[in-house]
Parts: C-alpha cells; sequence; structure tokens
C-alpha cells in the first residue's frame, strides 16, 4: 500500500509527560483518516510534529515514501502540508483577505497582486461552497467563518495534505454538517485528510479509517466501517462509557437568578441584540438557553456575568439586583461562569494552571494575607483540583496554562468554577473540546450541582446535550426568547425547527 504520509516510530517528551511514544500513523491519498483520543492523549503533538511546530525526539516522517525533515510550518507548507488548529491563526484585525495572503503574496512587480489573489479566492470559495466576504474584518466574523477562512488560506497554498483539528468544536450543528461536506469534497479533488476529533458520531460519519490514541500510546488503526462508537470509546479510554445522562426528576425550589426585560445593545450594529428577555433559572434545575450561534444568548450571558452591560431591564441574583454591579461583584455574590471562549475569559495562558485555579479567590483570606500570596494554600488547592477533575498537566500546578491541551484546560475552568460552590452556575459549551469520558464525568459533575440545590443555566450547541442534560428548554430566536420546551416531550427535529426560526412557539415568563 502507498501512503501519501507515513509518521514512523514517532517519540516526543515534554517535561513531566511523554506526549507521544512510539506512535505510527500512516495516511493513504484522498482518504479522511480520523485521529481520536482523549484530552492530552497526544493528538495535537502529533500533528504538530508533521506541521513542523515540534521536533519529535526519535522517529521518521516520509512524504511521498521519501523521508523528509519539516523543520517548521515553511517546510510544511512547501510539501503540500496545511493545518486549521484548534484555536484559529488569523489577525483579528486584517481582512479576509490579507489574511489568506499573509507569508504567501503574491507579487507583481513591486506591488502585492490582491486582484490575482482575489479572483484565485473566489474560484477556490466557488469550487468548494466556502462562500465568505473577502472584504469583512476577521473580528466581525462567526466563528464558522474563520474556519472557512483557514481553509481557504490551506487551499490558497494547494495544500495536498489537510490537518483540521477538533475543528467542529466550535461550530453549529448546521455548521458541522457543511464542514463534513466540504472534506468529502476534498477529497473527491485529490486532497487528503487528517481529522482530529473527539465527536465518535462524526468520525462513524465521515471518516475511511480512524487511528487511537490512549496517554501517548497507539492503541490501533481501524476500518471506521468495521468498528462502532462503543469499540472506539473503548479503545479511546479503555472502558465501557455511559453514553445517556441519569438524572432523576428536577425539583426547583425558589428562583435564584431573575432575568426581567432584558435588552443588549451590539456595540458594533446598534441593534438590539437581546430584545425585552425574561427568564428565570430556579435551585434545583438545569434552564438551556438553546439557539443557533448569533442568536442572542452569548449576549445574554455577558449581561448576566457583566461582561457586557444591560441596555435596560433587570438582572436579579438571590433577591439583590446586580445589574449595575462590577464582574468581581457578582462573582463573590452567587455566580460561576463556564465561558464560551476558554482563552479570551476563562485563562490567562501565561500564568500557571496553580494560579489559574485560584482566579477568582486569589484576594479572599484563604490565599492572601495583607496582599501577599500564600503560595503553599494555592498549591495544595490547585493538587486537590487535579486530582478532583483527572486534569492532566505534566508539572502539576506548576504547569504553563498555554501548554495543556484544550480539553484539560477546559477541565481546569470547569474545576475552578464548580468548586466556588456558587448559587448559580453559567454553563457555556461546558462539553468543548473534551472526550468521551470527561463529557461523561463533566455532566455527572452538573447533575451534583443541580441535585445539591443548585441553579444552572446552560448554553449548548450539541442539541444531544441539551435534550439530555436539561430540565426546562427555553429557545432563542434573533435576540428573543420564542420557546420553552420540555425535554421529555420534544426532539431533536422539533428543537431545530424553533432554533431557525421555522416554527413559532408562545413563550410566557
Amino acid at each position: 500500500m502507498d501512503y501519501i504520509i507515513e509518521m514512523l516510530n514517532i517519540s516526543k517528551e515534554f517535561p513531566g509527560v511523554k506526549a507521544n511514544d512510539n506512535v505510527t500513523l500512516q495516511l493513504r491519498k484522498g482518504e479522511i483518516h480520523a485521529l481520536l483520543g482523549e484530552n492530552g492523549a497526544g493528538k495535537s503533538t502529533l500533528m504538530s510534529i508533521l506541521f513542523g511546530l515540534y521536533q519529535p525526539d526519535s522517529g521518521e516522517i516520509r512524504v511521498k515514501g521519501q523521508t523528509v525533515k519539516v523543520r517548521d510550518p515553511n517546510d510544511a507548507n512547501d510539501l503540500g502540508i496545511g493545518m486549521v488548529h484548534q484555536h484559529f491563526k488569523l489577525v483579528e484585525n486584517f481582512t479576509v483577505l490579507d489574511n489568506i495572503l499573509l507569508g504567501h503574496e503574491p507579487i507583481k512587480g513591486l506591488f502585492i497582486d490582491r486582484e490575482q489573489a482575489r479572483e484565485k479566492i473566489n474560484t477556490l470559495s466557488t469550487t468548494y461552497k466556502l462562500h465568505i466576504d473577502s472584504d469583512a474584518l476577521i473580528g466581525e466574523i462567526s466563528v464558522g467563518m474563520q474556519q472557512r477562512v483557514e481553509i481557504l488560506k490551506m487551499l490558497f497554498r494547494d495544500n495536498e495534505i489537510l490537518i483540521f483539528d477538533e475543528p467542529t468544536a466550535v461550530l453549529t450543528p448546521q455548521e458541522i454538517d457543511e464542514l463534513m461536506g466540504i472534506m468529502k469534497n476534498l477529497t473527491k479533488e485529490g486532497k487528503s485528510i487528517i481529522f482530529i476529533t473527539h465527536k465518535l458520531n462524526e468520525i462513524m460519519k465521515v471518516s475511511d479509517r480512524c487511528t487511537v490514541l490512549r496517554r501517548g500510546k497507539l492503541i490501533g488503526t481501524v476500518e471506521t466501517s468495521k468498528t462502532s462508537i462503543p469499540e472506539l470509546s473503548r479503545m479511546m479510554v479503555g472502558r465501557d462509557v455511559q453514553f445517556q445522562i441519569e438524572k432523576k426528576t428536577a425539583k426547583p425550589a425558589e428562583a435564584v437568578l431573575t432575568v426581567e426585560n432584558l435588552t443588549v445593545v451590539s456595540p458594533y450594529s446598534q441593534k438590539n441584540v437581546v430584545d425585552d428577555v425574561s427568564f428565570q433559572v430556579r435551585r434545583g434545575e438545569i434552564v438551556c438557553l438553546a439557539g443557533i450561534e448569533g442568536n442572542g444568548q452569548s449576549e445574554v450571558i455577558y449581561a448576566i456575568t457583566g461582561l457586557m452591560r444591560a441596555a435596560s431591564g433587570r438582572i436579579v441574583i438571590k433577591d439583590e439586583d446586580v445589574t449595575h454591579k462590577n464582574i468581581r461583584y457578582r462573582n463573590d455574590h452567587g455566580v460561576s461562569h463556564v465561558p464560551e471562549d476558554r482563552h479570551r475569559f476563562g485563562l490567562i495562558l501565561d500564568y500557571n494552571l496553580a494560579y489559574n485555579l485560584a482566579l477568582k479567590q486569589y484576594h479572599l483570606p484563604r490565599f492572601q494575607k495583607f496582599g501577599f500570596l500564600k503560595k503553599d494554600a494555592i498549591n495544595a488547592y490547585a493538587e486537590k483540583l487535579i486530582e478532583q477533575y483527572d486534569i492532566r498537566a505534566g508539572q502539576g500546578g506548576a504547569t504553563l496554562a498555554r501548554s495543556m491541551s484544550g480539553g484539560n484546560q477546559q477541565k481546569a475552568i470547569i474545576a475552578r468554577e464548580i468548586d466556588k460552590g456558587s448559587d448559580l452556575l453559567v454553563a457555556v459549551q461546558v462539553t468543548r473540546g473534551l472526550d468521551v469520558g470527561a463529557i461523561e464525568y463533566i455532566h455527572g459533575q452538573i447533575v451534583k450541582e443541580r441535585d445539591k440545590g443548585k441553579a444552572v443555566l446552560l448554553v449548548s450547541l450539541e442539541i444531544d446535550e441539551v435534550l439530555s442534560l436539561s430540565d426546562r428548554i427555553l429557545v432563542m430566536y434573533e435576540g428573543k426568547i420564542v420557546a420553552e420546551l420540555d425535554p421529555k416531550e420534544t426532539d431533536e427535529l422539533e428543537l431545530g425547527l424553533y432554533m431557525t426560526g421555522g416554527k413559532e412557539g408562545t413563550y410566557h415568563a
């Protein structure tokens, strides 16, 4: 069998962790090859080696049968290898066009030939159904659109081998379906794809073969058509995984969060992105704000947590009006928040894990005295949470947050927010980037919080998660709540219709 890429016996060690331990991955021309593993299993490290971001300690890389040395991403591009990273590498205040050209500018005389580039980008976007406005600023387009820019960047450079690192983690269900179609079209054109994901149903739907890693070691490579979701999950975590969430019927008590006639105005367009929204979340229940991205759920959360100002309306937490209180006040008076963007709002990437775990409480007496941090107390607290939440960090609390895998960064945020013991847990895309074992654990923790009498406000793009975890579902469309649904009495189809405006409902707060 001829392989277009061979990574043979690759090993890579970082301080305190063997990220890849004698791993072999072989990619056939024209196939979609899934790379599966738990958080911290070594998937992104292996692909970073192929893309030239890391050098292997041992092992060999072959491209079309020839042994090559990939010293940096420029070498990778020269070999026809492109990569869409889990966290996009885009310049927010540049246009789509400028981001695609960056580092690969076509020159005409002394100037960049922007028109030739624009023509090529337009042709590629039409061919692969990646329609996008090339003059739009990156900072003003959706995450799904930003991902299209990353894919167009690869295609503009004529890459044959495409690496997608967790490409669906930030996408809506509709955008995921679109991406799957795009990937299949790319392989029909002769491209070869390595697809890193935690989502087993996506692997079954789109991939030809799947290689599984566990704790840095190769478990095996299987033909997707000859395996099953339970078998893949066993290979990945080494045990059977419970896919159904087990929870008793909710017993809601008094309201912890009351939102009254909330309106939030977009700083960009001056339109009402949240338009006269009212609802309550009570002790002992999980309420989900469901909707396609861009319909106001994020702005509702920003207003509740203090990240955006309310133009009008009231936010009441435990009978106290906090509408005009600052973020720290809300954090100290009953709000825990797992944000949708862990890098922007969840962590300080250049702080170590211990400091990040104490981030919301470092000013309290348990962690400081006369303004000086109690480092021993912070480190002991970090070690407790690392063990309790199985956060994989090579140097424990001393590990730099930036160096951790995306899934382990997410676990750290969840550990910090749940352990605070707040009355209201606001959880946005709480399982984004987590493997099935971690999802099972986090879902269990959220149900436990509910059963302890906490109020949980959930925002999720995963319809399965919405239906199985929620006690009530509030559907948002174009800035308004358009329906209240009982998850036991609805299904994916009905929920999808409300989310897209295809069905009108009635809602009274």
